[in-house]
């Protein structure tokens, strides 16, 4: 496997971590997000132009309820992270203080508990 599979290996466990920890989906919005699509063609995903991997997460106003898992935090080339008018619920993990290249995050009317990680 070479190292560019392996990273888009490690989006695509990462996204399939988040996709498990929400319990409902009332748009079927993560159908697609199956092993048998490419991750830079799920609902919500767009990866960047260079290095195929994934760039920006948009969930706004798609309505899943959930929470945030720590794996979120191993999209090391995440610049923008959206997922405002959802039900998601809990603690945002202390993981996405991992994300470097984070420069866009909406969290807004959600049901989030808790400080942000820094």
């Amino acid at each position: 496997m070479t190292k560019a599979q392996n990273n888009i290996s490690t989006d695509q466990s990462t996204l399939l971590a988040l996709k498990s920890h929400i319990t409902t989906d009332p748009q079927n919005i993560l159908v697609n997000w199956s092993t048998t699509t490419s991750i830079c063609n799920w609902v919500g995903v767009t990866c960047g132009a260079c290095h195929l991997r994934v760039a920006f997460l948009n969930l706004s106003y798609m309505g899943p309820t959930g929470t945030i898992p720590p794996h979120l935090g191993n999209l090391s080339f995440l610049v923008g992270l959206c997922l405002r008018y959802n039900s998601f619920h809990g603690t945002l993990p202390q993981e996405l203080s991992y994300l470097h290249r984070l420069n866009l995050i909406s969290f807004g009317y959600n049901n989030f508990m808790g400080t942000n990680p820094s």
